[in-house]
């Protein structure tokens, strides 16, 4: 079985050790890895949990997404109290779990995959992807669907907005669609700060130096994602590392 998990701890992060260690004993069969997004990132998160999950691979394997920032209520929480646990079994057989925070299941619920509730407490550790859930992945995980409850509303990704940040600086957004005509330099606004972009069938098909906004390698459901690539350099340090859910904006 391959469980990877997603979430804002870093790979090389104490948290990410003790959780792997305590799935490590609630579901030895296993093989976790790990894909990092930035802290409190719902919609990086999301982006790589349907990634992932609408990608080819084993019929076996599980998406554990761990993003909470805890942004649903206001108020003081009691008892580390947070978003709560849901999960997801697509047609493929692949199994998501993961809080139901901002759009950490958005790009899932799009496309029309049914999320539900996980009967487990909310709260009792500030550390529940720990503590509390690891139990209730395993169940899950070996097949064991009485804990899933009753089908709740996940909110929309954000549209024309940056998705993912990866290695190299590229910007996947959620774009699904040309920003003009191939060939033509369009003026991209990102957060503050606009740059220009050559339309393209590749993202390499520009000269070094400059930047291309084309179809890129991520996509599901019939969606081409596009992405922003500074061939030679970073779009995203160009751009001022704009976190994701920031717009990206055509602009006359």
């Amino acid at each position: 079985m391959l469980l990877t998990v997603v979430a804002d701890y870093g790979i090389g992060d104490l948290a990410f050790a003790e959780v792997r260690q305590r799935i490590a004993l609630v579901l030895p069969e296993a093989e976790v890895n790990a894909v990092p997004v930035p802290a409190l990132d719902t919609v990086g998160a999301g982006f790589c949990v349907a990634q992932l999950a609408f990608g080819e691979g084993p019929e076996s394997r599980v998406v554990y997404a761990n993003v909470a920032p805890r942004h649903d209520r206001d108020e003081p929480r009691a008892d580390n109290a947070g978003e709560r646990l849901a999960a997801a079994r697509l047609d493929s057989g692949v199994l998501v779990v993961g809080v139901a925070s901002g759009s950490s299941l958005s790009f899932l619920a799009a496309e029309g995959v049914p999320v539900r509730a996980v009967d487990v407490p909310d709260r009792g550790s500030q550390f529940r992807s720990r503590d509390v859930f690891p139990a209730a992945l395993a169940a899950l995980a070996r097949g064991d669907d009485s804990r899933l409850g009753e089908e709740i509303t996940v909110g929309p990704p954000p549209e024309r907005a940056v998705a993912y940040v990866d290695g190299y600086g590229n910007i996947k957004t959620t774009w699904d669609s040309p920003p003009g005509p191939v060939g033509a330099t369009v003026r991209v606004r990102v957060g503050d700060t606009v740059a220009e972009a050559t339309v393209s069938d590749g993202v390499f098909e520009v000269r070094a130096g400059t930047m291309s906004f084309a179809p890129g390698s991520s996509g599901w459901g019939g969606h081409v994602w596009w992405e922003l690539l500074s061939r030679g350099g970073s779009a995203s340090r160009l751009f001022g590392d704009p976190p994701a859910g920031t717009e990206v904006e055509i602009i006359d």
